[in-house]
């Protein structure tokens, strides 16, 4: 019998939890797909970016909701720091209701939609924004599903390129998972000055030898029932936390609350949420400075002594995995390998079924419920 995240294949059926399982466990093999596929894709999409980015001018919005927005947040810094352009994350559901603080009519603009189905209304209601208050304006749409609107709309479209994702990115289960690390790694490879797909293919094995030697621990840990749960990283880090901490909300169906934030600004009013059932997951960077900084902090929590438990992952931390030199938005796919199943295992304590934790709807896969208002109504 396969044996599949501490569990067989039959119990995770039989609990409701198999595709998510499945979605966790596939990604070493996914993002070598895809590390494959960029090596073909590299020079059309080399081609339809042009030189853009080496224009101080240039205006870069990553953009997506809920998850999706939370890959632009991790990729941004690091691709600002590599380019002239300004690139800036930005979410769907900020530039809908506010775009005259973020769209400029003069500005040579590039927006860059991160998307699961690709059917969000926001997603698509962004597009449609952009291109009507910039013209001139590019896109990149970076999608796990073919079949999506923001893939079929813009087919044909020479201002747009639809770079999509390894097919079974496109994530049955009611979390992104799989879906998320995917697009963030095609962003920082396809927005990198080196195209780096290699990079991707040795992050593949990687999390290979990660998803093997964390199984255990992480199913243990979450058999400790904490009732809250505090996810911190430092740059790029920080923007993980956030997916992680929403990965606990959506599979616990709510149960759990979690919340996100630095490890730094924790000190400053967020450190109140602790107690004695409360869990903290310390994403270490992979910078020295950072480092010194995030160690201050898991000393300091510990010697309080209030939290169930501190918990680091990453470079010197309780769960780690030798890695090479590699920018914390490359690593960031590899820590959330913890969260995302420490995710799925809590789920399973809490007798809910992590493919569907909310059974009545209020929650859904793909956003339902959202009217779209013209941005010049008064």
């Amino acid at each position: 019998m396969t044996t599949l995240l501490q569990r067989s294949q039959q119990a995770w059926r039989d609990i409701g939890g198999l595709h998510t399982a499945e979605e966790i466990a596939q990604q070493p093999a996914l993002w070598s797909e895809l590390a494959a596929s960029l090596r073909t894709e590299r020079a059309r999409v080399e081609a339809f970016l042009g030189g853009c980015l080496s224009n101080p001018l240039q205006r870069v919005i990553l953009t997506g909701a809920g998850s999706s927005a939370y890959v632009g947040e991790i990729v941004a810094d690091e691709l600002n720091a590599l380019w002239p352009a300004q690139v800036r994350a930005l979410a769907t559901t900020t530039l809908l209701t506010h775009p005259e603080l973020y769209l400029d009519a003069s500005a040579p603009t590039l927006l860059v939609s991160f998307a699961r189905s690709g059917d969000s209304p926001e997603s698509l209601a962004a597009v449609h924004l952009v291109r009507e208050l910039v013209p001139g304006a590019r896109l990149l749409n970076i999608t796990c599903n073919p079949e999506g609107r923001l893939a079929r709309d813009s087919a044909g479209d020479p201002s747009t390129f639809n770079l999509l994702m390894p097919s079974a990115s496109c994530d049955r289960g009611f979390a992104m998972t799989s879906s998320f690390t995917c697009m963030l790694l095609a962003a920082l490879a396809v927005l990198g000055k080196e195209n780096d797909a290699c990079r991707i293919a040795g992050l593949a094995q990687l999390a290979q030898a990660a998803l093997q030697a964390w199984q255990a621990p992480v199913a243990a840990l979450a058999g400790t029932a904490a009732q809250r749960v505090v996810y911190l990283g430092s740059g790029p880090l920080e923007g993980l936390a956030k997916e992680s901490a929403l990965k606990l909300l959506e599979l616990t169906g709510g149960r759990v609350p979690a919340m996100a934030n630095t490890p730094l600004g924790f000190r400053h009013g967020p450190k109140s949420v602790l107690n004695s059932e409360a869990l903290v997951i310390v994403f270490n960077s992979s910078r020295v400075l950072s480092r010194r900084y995030e160690a201050d902090l898991v000393d300091e929590l510990r010697r309080d002594g209030i939290a169930q438990r501190i918990l680091t992952v990453g470079p010197g931390g309780d769960l780690d995995i030798d890695t090479p030199d590699f920018p914390d938005a490359w690593l960031a796919p590899l820590w959330l390998l913890v969260a995302q199943q420490y995710a799925l295992h809590l789920s399973a304590e809490l007798q809910l079924r992590p493919d569907n934790p909310f059974a009545s709807g209020t929650v859904n896969r793909v956003v339902k419920g959202v009217t779209i208002y013209r941005h010049d109504e008064s």
